[in-house]
């Protein structure tokens, strides 16, 4: 077992790209992660990695090396997936990501009944706006709203989202209830958005009499925090874009009032991704299916008040 986390390790490691994170990730502390890796380096004969106090490098060994504890790990997680499977006792941690809006109000709640359902079984629920990878960063799966860039991974869609254009009484009562993405524009409305490291110029896809048309809308607020940005709307800020589960209970409240109603925002599909590898874990499987269920109901159940201000 000791060689087997010794692998894991290195595998983290050279993924990462740094000890101390590496040890985050396993939860162990650099000191261990350290010596796990001078263990592994001790019996191969070889130096894995270059390593000054501020720099690590990969050896021309490690690379090597690398691939063939991959395919180690791999096949050791195929083994145990397929005991899992015959003996339907799911066991063992899962990693999961979401947006925080999606992990807060979606995920999160279906948790307990999962957990109680399978006691063996872990999860490490991880939330962050910011785009993940889940090969680096050692994901079993990960949620998002919208598409996609990694042909690589799995989806498995969830439900289409609707998504609605919001701002307080007192942000209309100063600056006019803006009917249209046109009115948006030509008025030079403050936008809130989203902003997160790579993140492009901003456009919101509305549909229009003609049919969908993305606007370049601008402002001077801006967060990697969506919650943040229904924060800024509620204090009167300016208008946000936002999926209906996360904002319907301050639109019924009246603290938010929906704008915009004359080009809608397109909706946004929800989905799950994951890796062909993982997928082959029943517990990921279950996960998956048991979480996605539940919130393709709550997604259907939340809708847009059925009047809407005039």
């Amino acid at each position: 077992m000791s060689y087997f986390e010794n692998i894991r390790t290195f595998v983290r490691v050279y993924e990462l790209g740094s000890m101390s994170a590496a040890g985050r990730d396993l939860r162990v502390s650099p000191a261990v992660t350290s010596s796990r890796i001078s263990q592994l380096e001790d019996h191969l004969g070889v130096r894995l990695f270059q390593r000054t106090t501020r720099n690590l490098s990969v050896t021309e060994q490690g690379q090597a090396f690398y691939r063939g504890a991959c395919e180690i790990l791999e096949s050791i997680e195929a083994a145990e997936a397929e005991v899992t499977a015959i003996t339907d006792s799911p066991r063992g941690s899962l990693y999961v990501a979401a947006p925080l809006g999606v992990g807060r109000r979606l995920i999160a709640p279906q948790m307990p009944a999962f957990l109680a359902e399978y006691p063996d079984v872990s999860v490490r629920l991880r939330l962050s706006d910011r785009k993940v990878d889940l090969t680096t960063e050692g994901l079993d799966l990960a949620y998002f709203l919208g598409q996609p860039e990694d042909s690589n991974l799995k989806i498995k869609k969830i439900a289409d989202v609707q998504r609605v254009l919001c701002a307080s009484p007192a942000y209309i009562a100063q600056r006019g209830h803006p009917r249209s993405g046109h009115e948006i524009v030509r008025d030079k409305h403050e936008c809130l958005n989203l902003r997160f490291p790579g993140a492009t110029e901003f456009q919101w896809p509305l549909i229009t009499a003609s049919g969908p048309k993305r606007f370049r809308v601008a402002g001077r607020y801006e967060c990697d925090d969506g919650d943040v940005l229904v924060d800024w709307a509620l204090a009167g800020h300016g208008i946000a874009l936002k999926p209906v589960f996360e904002v319907a209970r301050h639109l019924e409240s009246g603290a938010l009032v929906v704008v915009g109603e004359e080009t809608p925002p397109e909706p946004i599909q929800m989905a799950c991704l994951f890796t062909h590898r993982r997928h082959q874990d029943p517990k990921s499987r279950l996960f998956m299916d048991f979480v996605s269920d539940r919130i393709a109901d709550v997604i259907k159940d939340t809708r847009l008040p059925d009047q809407l201000p005039r």
